[in-house]
């Protein structure tokens, strides 16, 4: 992340009333400590996404079925994240932002590095599963990458003044898709070259690494340092405080809608669109990850710097384009999806996944920057907890599960019809396919792909729910912002 130090990112000599013009510390520093917040967050997704990237050679070897790794990836993550997160950003309301970050990376990253070493474990009085082996590690690491982005959005909050917050919070969203472009640059060829218990071990002693760095060389802001000279500066909001605030603002509630919906379809196409590839097109993972995940996951970081860039070159014309630019993003990706899920033509289907997911991800920025705008200097990290307590509970925890459960009914009805009712969906996987009888192998290949290309497609459909609760946020926005 760099070798700038804490000192050298010390404030002028300015008066803190000039706080709310330039920003905290100088431009070069916080120049550095929003690149180290990515960086981050980009570890933070890179970790969470890992798993969908290597999920065929996991499924294969630990007899997952598409429901159960929905459940690994989804809820099984997603609850305990969005029940830790809100203490956790209750706490950075008042307690040092800096430390909490570093421990939880350190966690999340040790955890990680865990879920390498998942297998059937005999305690002698109960014998645990490689998946419930695997399902432990991912809560852990749903517990650590909970202390991530609200004390995150604090800092940044206090570090940019309210006139470059929405560009600065586009930035730092980009973590999202360049998190899983990371885990498709580094995760799928080490995978492929050494196996994925040596992924998740690299990238977890790596996550570990940065804690280091990010707790020696970014320093802590004073609180409400880059707001307005006369913004209320209480000495501590209580969590009923800012929930309290937040029921008086519509726009909150409405933009989470979208934003939950959108992450329901978005957490799960992520998850299942590898094993899409290699089912489908019949790619490696190494040609799946390189040649598809990580030009999508380009197109859709574009995407989420460019709303949050446009928004605030527009602010002054178009007040509310925060809101309304990405909702426009989310129907336009509806063809494009259909094109990329249902193309005979890899190339056909690289070129339809990437526009949609180009199109659709500027809701990202979106979210963050209405999220915390809403509400008070004291309240920013809580209310941003609430809202990722919102959308990856339903979002995230609900997502990948869908897609996983929609794709075992998709198989069981296709078996049901063409006679193969007793043929179990876990025997299709890994050294138990070569089990089966040549017709039987042949239905599983076919059925196991055509199930899952289906969810998708219908999945893909559903974008153009949270466009409408992204067009409703517009009307109560500016009513409801406190920083503008």
């Amino acid at each position: 992340m760099g070798t700038n130090t804490a000192a050298a990112g010390a404030a002028p000599p300015q008066a803190a009333t000039d706080g709310h013009l330039t920003g905290f510390g100088t431009k070069p520093y916080r120049s550095y400590v929003l690149s180290a917040l990515l960086v981050v967050y980009i570890l933070n997704f890179l970790d969470r996404g890992l798993l969908g990237i290597v999920s065929e050679p996991v499924m294969n070897e630990l007899k997952i079925t598409d429901g159960q790794f929905g459940l690994l990836t989804g809820i099984g993550f997603a609850l305990f994240y969005s029940v830790v997160g809100i203490p956790l950003a209750h706490v950075s309301e008042s307690k040092n932002r800096v430390w909490i970050m570093t421990i939880c990376i350190a966690l999340w990253s040790a955890a990680t590095a865990a879920s390498g070493l998942a297998a059937e474990i005999d305690l002698g009085f109960v014998t645990l599963s490689g998946f419930v082996v695997l399902l432990i590690c991912r809560v852990m690491v749903g517990v650590g990458e909970a202390g991530c982005t609200p004390p995150a959005n604090s800092i940044i909050a206090d570090y940019y003044p309210p006139a470059r917050r929405s560009t600065a919070l586009g930035y730092y969203a980009m973590g999202v898709t360049m998190g899983t472009l990371s885990a498709n640059l580094i995760g799928g060829p080490v995978a492929d070259a050494y196996g994925w218990r040596v992924a998740f071990m690299v990238i977890g002693v790596a996550g570990i690494v940065v804690a280091a760095i990010f707790r020696l060389t970014v320093k802590e802001p004073p609180r409400g340092y880059s707001d307005p000279p006369g913004a209320v500066r209480p000495k501590k909001a209580r969590f009923v405080d800012t929930l309290g605030e937040l029921t008086s603002k519509p726009s909150f509630w409405t933009m989470a809608a979208g934003a939950t919906l959108a992450a329901f379809c978005g957490y799960g196409i992520v998850t299942f669109q590898t094993s899409f590839l290699i089912r489908t097109h019949g790619v490696s993972l190494t040609e799946a990850t390189l040649l598809f995940n990580v030009p999508s996951a380009l197109a859709a970081s574009v995407s989420v710097f460019l709303t949050g860039w446009i928004a605030e070159k527009v602010v002054k014309r178009r007040p509310n384009a925060i809101a309304w630019l990405p909702a426009l993003g989310l129907i336009a990706c509806v063809p494009f999806y259909l094109v990329g899920f249902s193309a005979e033509n890899k190339w056909v289907a690289l070129a339809g996944i990437c526009t949609g997911a180009a199109l659709k991800y500027g809701y990202i920025a979106a979210q963050y920057t209405i999220g915390q705008g809403v509400v008070g200097i004291r309240s920013r990290a809580t209310a941003t907890a609430i809202l990722l307590f919102i959308i990856n509970l339903l979002g995230y925890g609900a997502g990948p599960p869908f897609i996983g459960y929609l794709s075992e009914i998709l198989f069981n009805m296709q078996a049901n019809a063409e006679g193969f009712a007793d043929l179990a969906r876990a025997s299709c996987k890994g050294d138990a396919l070569a089990g089966l009888a040549e017709v039987q192998q042949a239905f599983c290949r076919s059925a196991d792909a055509k199930a899952l290309q289906n969810s998708l497609l219908i999945t893909s459909v559903l974008y153009a729910l949270p466009a409408i609760f992204f067009l409703l946020c517009v009307k109560t926005l500016q009513k409801d912002l406190v920083a503008k």
